[in-house]
């Protein structure tokens, strides 16, 4: 059996391994074994969902999981993977589970895990869990009687994630007539991130929020721009906002209909917290994936910077490591400590709107606080995931194409952690040199491999 978690828990095609409700079941009592106490009391859990279709009976069986264990579990419904987060902690739960794929198409499904201190799961219990399930050592053990769980609703879940996101925005500053476009990906957000931003005063305009379960993610959201980029221009919105199908990602567009990476908004909030003071110990986390546009931005600003692997997860160990409050992924991912304990689409389009007041400018130009280098990222679908360095010609390619680019770029080749992709990525001095690279790497990858 493959492992099952990746960089970000469990994920797969919806009743397929390992993201069948089987598996769901085995999960739940697995890391209700593992996330119990000694103490001698009713132990809780969380569990909320995006909005696919698969959610609800993966939920069912993920529910009666823990219940076997002797969990109660409270049900938050459809919220951001950040507001079960939140809640876990605020609720005071022993674990919070969400049930999404994030950026994912509808058919895929996944299982997070969060502490009982609102961070995810680290590894070591993730494979625990996985050690039970696979010498089904979990199978015997189970309570009886009055020791099973019992499940109940929270019918305000989405209002006390709301009224936490809102004290993410500072109570001094008003935010006037400003026009902004959310687009909410038919997501998690779909109820509570228009909400959000209205009662804070801004003219919204809300667009994909009409979740059916199968239009989650499509072609909408943090990773499909056009619609939101169009409908800024249309309205003559400062700016748009796209989160992704859980909510834990942020995209922007400006004001002239441009996409803002997430290295552009991490730039924009570390110099303001860097001029509020807020940026503790001067350092700022990124990962690898990171343009040499924002390392070059922080250079300037006098801000150090340190470079995690790829995944949101790995931002946060470095962050805890440089004892940083602020980091991201350019994929949206960012990450404010002093805010919350994960990655929160809504809470950072709350920092990036509190820069755009402070500093009385359009969006446009305060992000160009960094200049991006021509870059250009594959990704290519392989079959298999064999270790890189093992694959001569492809090692020769990336000689020689680092030999061409010299100081003037990168090449960074890495599989992702959650789908049978491998991404290829070329940093260089021209567009044309850029692209040529990036695609005959991306051929002798699936060469190799595809």
């Amino acid at each position: 059996m493959a492992r099952m978690f990746g960089t970000d828990g469990v994920r797969g095609m919806a009743n397929l391994f390992p993201m069948t409700p089987e598996m769901a079941l085995n999960i739940g009592r697995a890391a209700a074994h593992v996330c119990k106490s000694n103490e001698a009391r009713r132990h809780k859990i969380v569990v909320g969902n995006d909005t696919r279709l698969s959610g609800g009976m993966l939920e069912s069986a993920l529910t009666a999981g823990f219940c076997s264990m002797g969990f109660d579990v409270f049900l938050a419904g459809a919220l951001p993977t950040p507001g079960i987060a939140f809640m876990t902690c605020s609720m005071g739960m022993d674990v919070g589970v969400v049930i999404s794929a994030s950026h994912n198409p509808f058919q895929d499904n996944g299982i997070k895990i969060f502490t009982r201190d609102g961070y995810k799961l680290p590894d070591s219990q993730e494979d625990e869990i996985e050690r039970l399930i696979v010498t089904e050592e979990i199978k015997d053990l189970r309570p009886t009687g009055i020791e099973i769980g019992r499940v109940r609703r929270i019918p305000d879940a989405s209002e006390r994630y709301a009224s936490f996101c809102k004290k993410a925005f500072p109570a001094n500053l008003s935010v006037g007539e400003i026009r902004i476009v959310l687009d909410c990906a038919n997501g998690a957000t779909s109820g509570v991130a228009p909400e959000i931003f209205s009662a804070l005063g801004a003219e919204v305009t809300a667009m994909h929020c009409k979740p059916d379960g199968i239009n989650i993610n499509d072609r909408c959201g943090s990773q499909h721009t056009a619609d939101l980029a169009a409908k800024v221009l249309e309205t003559g919105s400062s700016l748009g906002l796209a989160f992704d199908g859980d909510g834990d990602r942020l995209i922007a567009v400006d004001e002239k209909g441009r996409e803002l990476t997430g290295d552009h908004i991490l730039a924009v909030c570390s110099k303001m917290y860097k001029e509020q003071g807020r940026l503790r110990n001067n350092m700022v986390v990124s990962t690898v994936m990171s343009n040499y546009g924002f390392m070059a931005a922080m250079s300037r600003l006098g801000i150090g910077h340190a470079a995690s692997a790829v995944g949101d997860r790995y931002v946060l160990e470095l962050m805890k490591e440089k004892d940083a409050v602020v980091g991201g992924e350019p994929s949206g991912h960012m990450i404010f400590l002093d805010r919350h304990t994960a990655g929160d689409g809504i809470i950072s389009a709350l920092q990036l709107l509190t820069a755009m007041l402070l500093e009385g400018k359009p969006l446009s130009e305060l992000s160009q606080v960094m200049q991006m280098s021509p870059q250009k990222i594959i990704n290519v679908e392989v079959k298999r995931k064999p270790p890189l360095e093992s694959l001569p010609e492809l090692q020769d390619k990336i000689r020689i194409a680092e030999s061409e680019l010299s100081q003037q770029g990168r090449v960074l080749i890495r599989y992702s952690g959650t789908q049978s992709m491998c991404r290829v990525m070329v940093e260089g001095p021209t567009e044309a040199i850029t692209e040529r690279l990036a695609k005959d790497l991306a051929e002798t990858v699936r060469n190799c491999i595809g």
